[in-house]
């Protein structure tokens, strides 16, 4: 994984293709075999009492599409947390802790050590990292200091934008969500003259897949705002840890 998708805490573009992929894949077997098959069941049994049952709900093309995409924004988002949860431990400690604080910082010897790190690509080692190349080349505190915000302003721009795909994928749903709208008003317009001699349920049925679609839509972008919210404040909270690191025990290091 490069660099940026470490930062940004994005699985690899393989990874995320061969994910999404499986998920259509699955879904599109779960419809097919399962949901589309109970549904047309219940419409045979029931006629329009059917248009309230769960199967007849969900069996169109459009909350099929919304299913997938959100199990596939939910693995982006759990694949982040993962990664939070993973580094949890580095964000607030001392990277550095057999430097004495009380002696000079022997900065060749640091940075060798963080760089060697297993951890030297996430964005606690990063940090320290700038900040040390940064005290070795002007033996200046407070420049140093200036490259810790610089770089946890980096990290915030990082993550801000590896949440886009995640974001999109919110907006996407609920318009979705109102092709369906569009498509099952359209035909129930088509039925109209159906209609108006006395046989409604096809109409019935167009209006369900317009309402049902939207319902779907919308369900799942309330689902997926609130784990986005969870995710952001987790990153957030990264972030400043970061920060309260580096000031609590990098600058301890730099300043002797």
């Amino acid at each position: 994984m490069n660099k940026e998708n470490t930062l940004s805490m994005n699985p690899s573009f393989l990874v995320s293709g061969g994910v999404f992929l499986f998920i259509f894949a699955l879904v599109h077997f779960l419809f097919a075999g399962v949901i589309r098959p109970a549904a047309e069941k219940v419409m045979a049994t029931a006629g329009t009492a059917s248009l309230s049952s769960f199967w007849v709900i969900l069996k169109d093309i459009e909350q099929q599409v919304c299913i997938s995409l959100m199990l596939f924004c939910i693995f982006l988002m759990v694949y982040k947390l993962w990664k939070l949860l993973d580094e949890e431990e580095i964000y607030s400690r001392d990277l550095l802790p057999e430097h004495n604080k009380d002696t000079p910082l022997n900065v060749d010897k640091a940075l060798d050590e963080l760089s060697s790190s297993s951890y030297n690509d996430t964005p606690a080692y990063s940090t320290w990292i700038n900040c040390i190349r940064r005290f070795k080349n002007t033996q200046n505190v407070q420049h140093a200091a200036d490259a810790i915000h610089a770089s946890v302003e980096n990290i915030a721009a990082q993550l801000e934008s590896g949440n886009n795909v995640i974001r999109y994928i919110i907006w996407a749903i609920p318009s979705i969500g109102f092709v369906g709208t569009v498509r099952g008003i359209g035909a129930a317009l088509a039925q109209a003259d159906a209609a108006l001699d006395g046989d409604i349920a096809g109409m019935t049925a167009s209006l369900g897949v317009a309402f049902n679609s939207t319902l779907v839509a919308l369900f799942i972008s309330l689902i997926l705002m609130l784990l986005m919210h969870l995710l952001n404040g987790r990153q957030d909270t990264m972030v400043i840890r970061t920060q309260e690191s580096c000031e609590h025990h990098l600058l301890s290091h730099l300043h002797n």
